[in-house]
């Protein structure tokens, strides 16, 4: 299930390019960045185009197996350290993810590591991605985050989506440890405009976890403004860092997010 149209994360993957670049105009390249310690900004901002060009590339040659990222011209970016020629290039990739996802067609089959076999689950897959590794520019640099509610909500749905597709699929995983019957976690946005449920809830069982959008009682709840539910919940702000409430069972919410990996 998606809640944004075909169209929106079309629309959604030169959006949230074009404001990665925003943020990275001007910082040091070279800046670690904190969520993801393993990487510069200028990997980070690497890392983000290339996932959009390998993923631009499967959908524009439907592909029915995995392209190496290796084999796709230009898909590392360009060569050296200069901001402007990776500033272009980022423009470059915006523009041509977004028109190939438009041009394909949600239902366009294509290969994809997951059970949505199409080109709508990339266009998805690119907005949460870039979405999310915008944050990680954003608290390097040490720029407010902002993100459209409803793209937040639905970064949240899809980040349930997956975990729940990895727990099912790669047992050796982490994520395989989210079980435990009778145990409950609750996402609670306090900010969220009129129209949008914007509260989440986690039922761990013996098999696994389910999740629905709408409001229940829960062991621990999680909340706060929209966006802020979302970095925590996706472990990109610490949740003592004074922006979210934990109510409940801390140890419940320490336990799922230190499973709630692709890992």
């Amino acid at each position: 299930m998606t809640t944004l149209s075909h169209d929106r994360y079309c629309a959604e993957v030169t959006t949230q390019l074009d404001l990665l670049r925003a943020t990275l105009k001007g910082a040091d390249l070279a800046a670690t960045v904190p969520t993801c310690p393993d990487w510069t900004l200028a990997q980070l901002a690497r890392h983000t185009g290339e996932a959009v060009r390998w993923s631009e590339r499967l959908v524009a040659t439907r592909a029915r197996q995995n392209i190496p990222a290796g084999e796709i011209p230009h898909a590392a970016g360009p060569e050296g350290d200069d901001p402007a020629a990776l500033d272009a290039w980022l423009a470059e990739t915006a523009a041509l993810g977004t028109q190939t996802f438009r041009e394909a067609g949600a239902g366009a089959e294509v290969w994809t590591w997951a059970d949505d076999h199409t080109a709508g689950f990339w266009a998805r897959r690119m907005t949460h991605e870039l979405a999310i590794h915008r944050a990680d520019a954003a608290i390097t640099v040490g720029v407010a985050y902002e993100i459209a509610p409803e793209v937040a909500a639905d970064a949240i749905d899809e980040w349930l989506d997956l975990l729940r597709f990895i727990q099912l699929n790669m047992p050796g995983g982490s994520a395989a440890e989210l079980r435990g019957a009778g145990r409950s976690l609750r996402l609670h946005a306090t900010d969220a405009p009129p129209g949008l449920d914007a509260e989440w809830l986690v039922e761990l069982g013996e098999d696994g976890f389910t999740w629905r959008r709408g409001h229940a009682e829960a062991d621990v709840t999680l909340r706060g403004p929209l966006t802020e539910v979302l970095l925590a919940f996706y472990r990109r702000r610490p949740l003592d860092a004074g922006r979210v409430e934990v109510l409940g069972e801390r140890e419940l919410l320490d336990f799922w997010l230190e499973r709630a990996t692709f890992g």
